[in-house]
């Protein structure tokens, strides 16, 4: 890589961590939670990462968070009590327990993907063409 294409490339990667991490998206990511009425954005981020068709186990919970078990344990005691989650044992192996995004799960994932999938108010400085373009590198980026 040329100094030249590393330093766009930074500069490139400089604006999109600031837009990603400002206080925008943090705000929205806290609100996503009020909505979905889970307690904080941790269990708001386990919730995301469960499909209802494909249920995990915990300990995958964990890895997908990059966190402790000890944690998942109590993101997961939160999501069951508001009944967007259960528990079951596996029908493979008795000692894992695998979690299930039950339909009020599914209902308040929804919300929270409503919530978060609503544009920055940034892209509004940009014009149709570049967001066209923006677009089509993102889609080149994933």
């Amino acid at each position: 890589m040329t100094d030249g294409r590393r330093e766009a490339a930074g500069a490139a990667w400089g604006a999109l961590s600031a837009l990603f991490f400002g206080d925008e998206m943090h705000d929205r990511f806290h609100d996503a939670a009020e909505a979905c009425g889970v307690p904080h954005p941790g269990a708001l981020k386990a919730m995301l990462n469960l499909d209802p068709a494909e249920p995990r186990s915990m300990r995958m919970v964990a890895e997908d968070l990059r966190c402790d078990a000890s944690y998942v344990t109590s993101l997961v005691d939160d999501l069951e009590r508001l009944g967007y989650v259960e528990r079951r044992v596996s029908p493979s192996d008795r000692r894992v327990k695998l979690v299930h995004l039950t339909p009020e799960g599914e209902a308040a994932k929804a919300r929270a993907h409503d919530s978060l999938s609503t544009p920055p108010k940034a892209l509004d400085r940009l014009s149709d063409a570049e967001i066209r373009s923006l677009a089509r590198i993102a889609a080149k980026l994933t």
